[in-house]
């Protein structure tokens, strides 16, 4: 057996300089929800709300035609979770209607689909098999072609967008077995390298969940150079050949849900990537997969908006036709509370992900918060909105399609959706992780005036020029928390009925302010440590970024005079919904069992609670908590299996 991984040995705070070295700092255009959380309610951002160009409109409508038609009868969802894995053919149809090519300029050979008709085609193909939406997804939104797009040079873009418009598939490789969120501790290696044939790079290590991994022909691979002479190192992105000799897919993993997803534990061994396949400067790695990620997130939400579409039918169907106690039990309050909450929460689903698609189309706004908020959200949420049909279903929710089929029943697979819906709580950022980010960047401002006076690194000398800096900008900023138009009763009256959720908006976004700047005054420099409290101003921020989009959206629809009353009557409930949901979030924020759960969390890590376990077994045995991750060659059979 090889040796066991060196992996980088790191401080928290080495960890939070690598993130943080990866993050985008700059803030070139405006951002609708960075604004939020300053207090600064900019509906001028976003309503009124942008529309895609008539001929953007024309071709997506087009292809989401022909979408249809092929996932009505080429895409057979039953078939692919009996049998977990997508039909060979699936894939080739897939090929041939040119999905693989949505997001890739024509002039490559792709459809050069807007990212709203991108959004509406994940969420057709989602509904037809959730599987393959998340191969469509993984390819295009975080494999190959998009970090291309954003960073690749003229002669990457030529050589491979062709092949993954039309034939290749592409993966994203950054998790390994010991590091999921913390990039500081990545082992995989790229050492340059020099010979006869040119420069290059020398690739070992194992990736772990490389979603299309098991089938892909290119796949975007992070690793750390090592730092040496004519080479800075650090996390860098490259393109490699999955075919390459030393490449070995050594598993394929199988989940609760989505079991026809391709996704694999990969094997780097001796592996020769040319150096004109790096993209970006070495050290750029994690920048770019962030950047990526900014508008990739939004086929998640995507997703979640198509789920809760399908879970509003079905609830509407059974709860109109089963009978209990003398009427259909959607008449019932228990149940009728259910599809109310299902249906509004569909329609600002719909609105989150619609709006910040449409303002990632128009390149007006810096939509990185925009985008984690809508995955953050609408993962969440579709989450709630599928239990609760699993719940309106009863006994039959928790029923097998095919069991029901068997005995003559509709084969409806409500708790197959529970269980494929749930990894998007996990999936590109779990909901832990996008708490911290989000909560980031919305103290940005803080922290960029303010962040020396906290810093127990910094000079007495660099304490006193940010406190000067944070004394001007509070100046300016705090005495705009006080009042705003949100208590002015007139305010926002081109929306009728719906300019008293907007004002509560514009209110409640000061309020948010306010509280975060008391957080900050009180805990200063342990503020990064206060999770649940960050986690809580965010969700606040999430539900106020959904009430707006909400009421946008509905407004649009009146104007159009496309179901202009039923949308008001579907943003008037979320908003109230989410009212009521924001209140218990602000009273959680200074009155909620933070410390006392940290108490119980140190007796659980010490030990002292054993005895609670007692009375049980364990099923799972002994074994490693990590899975083997030593560099070497791969002493497993290679699963590959390629799509011709």
């Amino acid at each position: 057996m090889s040796a066991p991984t060196q992996r980088p040995r790191v401080t928290a705070h080495e960890a939070r300089q690598t993130a943080e070295a990866a993050r985008e700092r700059d803030w070139h255009k405006p951002s609708f929800a960075k604004e939020l959380f300053l207090g600064r309610f900019r509906l001028d951002l976003i309503h009124p709300h942008p529309l895609p160009a008539p001929e953007d409109a024309r071709r997506g409508e087009a292809f989401l035609a022909n979408l249809r038609e092929f996932c009505e009868t080429r895409i057979d969802g039953a078939r692919i979770e009996r049998e977990a894995r997508i039909p060979d053919e699936t894939i080739t149809g897939l090929k041939e209607l040119g999905a693989l090519g949505m997001k890739i300029d024509r002039k490559y050979g792709g459809l050069g689909l807007t990212q709203v008709y991108y959004n509406r085609a994940l969420a057709l193909v989602g509904s037809a098999s959730p599987a393959v939406g998340a191969l469509l997804s993984a390819h295009q939104s975080i494999g190959v072609p998009q970090p291309l797009k954003l960073f690749g040079t003229q002669e990457q873009k030529d050589t491979f967008l062709p092949r993954l418009a039309r034939t290749d598939l592409s993966a994203f490789l950054l998790t390994e077995p010991d590091v999921g969120s913390d990039p500081a501790r990545l082992a995989t290696t790229a050492v340059p390298l020099r010979d006869e044939d040119g420069d290059a790079y020398v690739l070992d290590g194992v990736k772990l969940w490389t979603t299309n991994g098991v089938i892909a022909d290119l796949l975007v691979v992070m690793a750390r150079v090592p730092a040496s002479e004519g080479h800075r190192g650090g996390i860098t992105a490259f393109v490699v050949e999955a075919a390459s000799p030393g490449v070995t897919v050594e598993h394929r993993n199988a989940f609760m849900g989505l079991r026809g997803l391709e996704n694999g534990v990969t094997r780097f061994h001796r592996v020769r990537v040319p150096a004109e396949n790096r993209i970006g400067p070495e050290g750029a790695g994690l920048k770019i997969a962030l950047t990526t990620l900014n508008t990739g997130r939004l086929s998640l939400p995507a997703a979640c908006a198509g789920a809760g579409k399908w879970c509003l039918r079905i609830a509407r169907e059974w709860a109109g036709v089963r009978e209990q106690w003398g009427g259909p039990v959607a008449r019932h309050e228990a149940v009728g509370t259910k599809i109310s909450f299902i249906a509004a929460t569909t329609f600002a689903l719909e609105a989150v992900v619609d709006l910040a698609s449409q303002l990632a189309d128009e390149d007006r706004n810096d939509i990185r918060i925009e985008a984690a908020l809508a995955k953050l959200y609408g993962s969440e949420m579709a989450w709630l909105i599928a239990d609760e049909l699993v719940q309106i279903r009863g006994g039959r929710g928790y029923e097998t399609a095919d069991s029901l089929a068997a005995r003559g029943e509709r084969a409806v697979p409500a708790e197959q959706l529970l269980r494929d819906l749930r990894i998007n709580r996990i999936f590109e950022g779990s909901t832990e992780i996008m708490h911290l980010l989000i909560a980031r960047e919305a103290v940005d401002a803080h922290l960029s005036v303010a962040g020396d006076l906290i810093d127990p690194g910094k000079s007495l000398t660099d304490k006193a020029r940010a406190g000067a800096r944070a004394g001007g900008f509070y100046a300016r900023w705090l005495p705009g928390l006080v009042t705003g138009p949100g208590q002015r009763p007139g305010s926002y009256g081109e929306f009728g009925e719906l300019a008293g959720h907007l004002r509560y908006v514009e209110r409640t976004s000061r309020k948010l302010a306010r509280s975060t700047f008391y957080a900050m005054s009180r805990w200063q420099g342990r503020m990064e440590l206060k999770q649940a409290f960050l986690g809580r101003i965010v969700d606040i921020g999430a539900e106020l970024f959904a009430m707006s989009a909400a009421c946008v959206r509905a407004e649009l629809l009146r104007t159009t005079g496309d179901h202009g009353r039923e949308a008001h009557q579907l943003a008037d409930a979320f908003c109230h919904q989410a009212r009521l949901r924001i209140e218990e979030l602000f009273g959680r924020l200074w009155s909620n069992t933070d410390d006392l759960d940290r108490r119980v969390v140190d007796g659980v890590l010490a030990g002292r609670y054993t005895w609670l376990e007692a009375g049980i077994v364990d099923p799972s045995g002994e074994g490693p908590w990590i899975a083997d991750a030593s560099p070497g060659p791969s002493t497993e059979q290679d699963v590959h299996r390629r799509i011709r």
